[in-house]
C-alpha cells in the first residue's frame, strides 16, 4: 500500500507542477498582450485566445486533479453544528445527488464536446472538442470522487476524517 500511496503523491505533485506551468504561461501571455497592445501597437488576439483556453483548463484541471476536498470553500454552519452521524447522512445525500445529476448530464456533455469538433477557435484554429475535452474528465472524476466520499461516509467515517479518494 505504501508504494501505491507514494505513486499517488508523485502524481499529485506532477499535477500541481502542470497547473503551475499553465498559470505561468497564462501570466506570460497576459504580459505579452500588454506589450503588444501598448508597446508595439499590434493586435494579439492569439495571446488572448490562448489565455482564455488556459483559463478553462486551469479551472477544470485544477479542480479535477489538484484541489482536495478540504480545500473547498464551504458554508457549513448547519453541517458543523450537527452530530457526526448526521454529517455522514448529509454527505451521502449530497454525494448521491451530485452523482445522479452529473450522471444524467454526462451523455449530453460528451455529445456536445464531440459535436464541437466542427468548430475551431478564431486565431489559433484549435478544435473546440480539444479545448473542452477537460470538461468530460472533470465530470467523470467528480462523480468518482463523490462515490468515494459516499462510501467513506457509509462505512462510518466522518467526511472530515476521510483520506482523499481516487487519484490522491
Amino acid at each position: 500500500m505504501s508504494g501505491l500511496l507514494r505513486v499517488g503523491r508523485w502524481l499529485s505533485a506532477r499535477a500541481e507542477n502542470i497547473l503551475a506551468l499553465m498559470l505561468g504561461a497564462m501570466f506570460a501571455l497576459f504580459i505579452l498582450q500588454i506589450v503588444f497592445r501598448y508597446g508595439l501597437r499590434m493586435q494579439s488576439g492569439w495571446a488572448y485566445e490562448l489565455s482564455a483556453i488556459l483559463w478553462v483548463w486551469i479551472v477544470l484541471f485544477g479542480t479535477t486533479f489538484v484541489l482536495r476536498s478540504r480545500d473547498d470553500v464551504r458554508l457549513d454552519v448547519i453541517y458543523s453544528s450537527v452530530s457526526a452521524p448526521a454529517r455522514r447522512i448529509m454527505t451521502v445525500i449530497t454525494a448521491i445527488a451530485l452523482v445522479v445529476l452529473f450522471g444524467l448530464a454526462l451523455p449530453a456533455i460528451v455529445d456536445y464536446v464531440l459535436f464541437m469538433k466542427v468548430e475551431k477557435t478564431a486565431y489559433l484554429k484549435f478544435r473546440y472538442d480539444y479545448v473542452y475535452s477537460i470538461f468530460i474528465v472533470f465530470t467523470v472524476v467528480t462523480m468518482a470522487r463523490y462515490i468515494w466520499r459516499a462510501g467513506v461516509a457509509v462505512w462510518g467515517k466522518d467526511a472530515d476524517d476521510e483520506l482523499e479518494g481516487p487519484a490522491r
